[in-house]
């Protein structure tokens, strides 16, 4: 007897939903995408209505062939990808490539995978959305013209082996335009004045801070110099203080919608600084299944690429069951709480990320699952169970306090307290409430002042973005879609544009010498209004508004027109050179500033005759003789003096005989600690292929003691392990699963 065959792209994915099914069924994986454009070739006909040339690639090859031996005995198959472009794509490349009689397949979708999911998605299939696939087709064209074409530009015009892309590019934009306004900030000096007064008959005083004088409200920069803020000091001498008003009120703290993709990514980077790819490999894990023991492979949120805030009104019920058997009534509202969708293209439809059941608590399932699991399950159940709780109520009191003086301005300073009254939500779903109270206050009591206090201020730059807060803006200014943001940060960092500071991103300088070129040359390529018209656009083709070949045709041709005339316009002296004093010392020449694939260097003009290279000594592109000096190393290989030559990755050693002799080595910096596990090697800083900074011992391979964070030098006083930076002003002891934190900023 044939079975029915159901083809999904992940084998954890086959793995969970099997196991709801019966005999009659097979469930088999195409382990993601088995077409794609080819990689060393346009594969669009441009001049064929940017028809695309689909190929299998290797890696799919043997997937494809597995795939379609299982359809000649299939009676059914079922197409069962994500229910969202890249998943109906995916459906459409199966159905094309294996060549099916339309009659024998079914597309089924569902966007949470549980018995009850898989069950109505089999009972309701349907034929798959050639419109939703034409959205993805011309996703995928659309930045394979971009990135074919515009990439090798800036191989001839700037430095081979970088790369540009539609999305990408604006995104470098962003964070390049935000560092040179913090390069171009000037800070404003501004003063305050602050009083520490007590009730005349108490001893429990509150701080308050002026806020008017003579009835007008003071502007942040009223004090704009020591001088003013003075003469409010000396105003003040001798006056009488009392309490002017007490103004008193609750103000009701409503949750936060479930978490969206964008929403989600911001929150997990904030608390736990996960990067936004990080976040959605974890809830890829989450969503396609994880092992609970006797129950097997279970699904333990919905789908996770979505931009709705919507939730089943089968999880609202269980919510609301689950919150008034387990916390009481009072925690919810009289009926259930609607969000409203304020994403562009936001689908109806599509549901929230959510947990598969209000009942599956983050206590149940945490051992199951790995710390970074863990966090996130924690997270997304707490945010959707609190979405659907009772507001949080704060009591809040202002105190206008009034300093009078004959003769004198009257000066009005103001203090605001507050304290939680009613957790509501908060008692799910923690978020920082600062509490903050003030002594019992009537008005018109007397009051006296301890303690003046003026204090400077300067006004500070915006800062750097964070993958949170880059996210928002990406979203705000309707750049890119939930599947895109993680990876487009991803790929800008690992591509060289960006660095990261911490959480905070940094715009390298090859970012910025081609975000100039590109604006310069080609402003609609990194124009944000431009690009989310082009994502506007690209929604209406999933809606059936639009078709996708015009839509693909009116960005081209004027694209194409100006890329011909800038590779003539463009010359790569111009763009990547800087002129420079100094002289080569080998043939005497003038060196001059280029920009390489991993940054800037100086080079001699006598090339190719003469190939001397450095690096370039500081930030300000400054060059030295001493860029490039020898070392007191000797060349293994061949007895030269090793020099020190800058790459992608920071410094390394090089043989002064290259390019006879290509021996390389990286150098070692030391922080200072010895190793704990051999005692005889010392902690050196290194990276990863990809560049990431870890800390490993000297005498590796002999010996792999390797750690993440920067050691301290000090031991943990429970275990005994090596101290570790965590955050600015705090230490964690390195020993797995003890916990310990000290306070450096106290320890010294």
């Amino acid at each position: 007897m044939k079975k029915n065959l159901i083809i999904v792209e992940s084998p954890t994915k086959a793995k969970t939903i099997t196991k709801f099914l019966g005999r009659g069924y097979k469930v088999m994986s195409s382990f993601g995408h088995v077409r794609d454009l080819p990689k060393n070739d346009l594969g669009v006909d441009t001049e064929n209505d940017f028809a695309p040339k689909y190929v299998i690639p290797t890696k799919s090859r043997k997937v494809a062939s597995e795939l379609k031996k299982a359809v000649k005995d299939a009676e059914i198959v079922y197409f069962a990808s994500d229910e969202d472009r890249e998943g109906e794509a995916i459906s459409w490349h199966l159905k094309e490539m294996l060549d099916i009689d339309p009659k024998r397949t079914k597309r089924i979708t569902f966007h949470e995978i549980t018995g009850t999911a898989i069950k109505k998605a089999l009972e309701n299939p349907r034929d798959i959305d050639n419109h939703l696939v034409d959205a993805q087709q011309a996703r995928r064209v659309l930045d394979r013209l971009v990135g074919y074409k515009l990439s090798p530009f800036l191989w001839r015009k700037v430095a081979r082996g970088l790369s540009a892309g539609r999305v990408q590019s604006v995104v470098v934009r962003l964070i390049v335009e935000r560092e040179r306004e913090i390069g171009e900030f000037k800070p404003q000096e501004y003063w305050s004045v602050e009083a520490t007064l007590h009730h005349q008959d108490g001893t429990e005083s509150f701080v308050a801070k002026l806020h008017q004088r003579d009835g007008k409200t003071l502007d942040k920069f009223a004090l704009a110099d020591e001088g003013a803020a003075q003469k409010v000091l000396n105003d003040l001498d001798g006056s009488a203080w009392t309490v002017k008003s007490v103004e008193k009120k609750t103000v009701k703290k409503k949750p936060l919608p479930p978490f969206t993709t964008s929403t989600l990514q911001q929150d997990a980077n904030n608390r736990f600084g996960f990067s936004s790819k990080q976040t959605m490999v974890i809830a890829q894990q989450l969503y396609e299944g994880i092992e609970l023991g006797d129950d097997g492979s279970t699904g333990l949120i919905t789908y996770m690429r979505t931009d709705s805030v919507n939730l089943s009104d089968n999880f609202v019920g269980e919510s609301r069951d689950w919150l008034a058997k387990n916390l009481g009534n009072e925690y919810l509202p009289n009926g259930p709480r609607r969000y409203e969708n304020k994403s562009k293209g936001a689908q109806e439809a599509h549901e929230a990320i959510r947990p598969t059941g209000a009942s599956l608590h983050p206590e149940i399932v945490s051992k199951y699952l790995d710390s970074h699991q863990a966090k996130l399950y924690d997270l997304i159940w707490r945010r959707a169970m609190a979405s659907q709780m009772v507001d949080a109520e704060i009591d809040t009191v202002t105190v206008d306090a009034e300093a009078t003086e004959q003769e004198r301005p009257t000066y009005d300073f103001r203090a605001t307290g507050s304290i939680l009254v009613k957790k509501g939500y908060l008692e799910v779903y923690q978020s920082e409430t600062k509490e903050n109270l003030l002594p019992e206050l009537n008005e018109g009591d007397g009051l006296q002042a301890e303690k003046i206090e003026l204090k400077q201020h300067f006004t500070e730059p915006p800062p750097r973005y964070t993958e949170a807060s880059l996210v928002k803006t990406l979203e705000e200014n309707g750049i890119g879609r939930p599947s895109t943001y993680a990876p487009t940060i991803s790929t800008v960092v690992d591509r060289g544009y960006v660095e990261k500071d911490g959480r905070k991103l940094k715009p390298t300088d090859l970012a910025t010498l081609v975000n100039d070129l590109l604006v310069q040359h080609f402003p609609n390529v990194v124009d944000l209004q431009f690009t989310a018209k082009m994502e506007d656009d690209l929604d209406d083709v999933a809606a059936g508004r639009k078709d996708w070949v015009p839509v693909i045709r009116d960005f081209y041709l004027p694209f194409e027109e100006n890329l011909k005339v800038k590779e003539k316009e463009v010359n790569k002296k111009d763009v990547a050179e800087e002129s420079t004093d100094e002289k080569c010392e080998h043939c005497g020449k003038p060196m001059v500033i280029k920009m390489g694939r991993y940054g800037k260097f100086m080079a001699c003009t006598g090339f190719p005759e003469c190939r001397n290279t450095k690096a370039v000594d500081g930030a300000d592109g400054d060059a030295t003789a001493e860029a490039v000096p020898e070392t007191d190393q000797k060349c293994e290989a061949c007895g030269s003096p090793m020099i020190v030559k800058r790459g992608r990755f920071g410094p390394f050693l090089s043989c002064s005989g290259y390019p006879k002799c290509k021996t390389i080595k990286s150098i070692q910096k030391k922080v200072g600690v010895n190793c704990p596990q051999c005692g005889e090697g010392e902690i050196v800083e290194k990276k990863t292929r990809k560049g990431k900074t870890f800390y490993a011992c000297s005498g590796y391979p002999k010996c792999d003691f390797a750690l993440w964070s920067r050691p301290t030098g000090d031991t943990c006083p429970k275990c005994k392990q090596l101290m570790v930076m965590a955050k600015k002003d705090e230490a964690k002891c390195s020993g797995e699963g003890c916990g310990y934190v000290q306070n450096t900023s106290q320890s010294e």
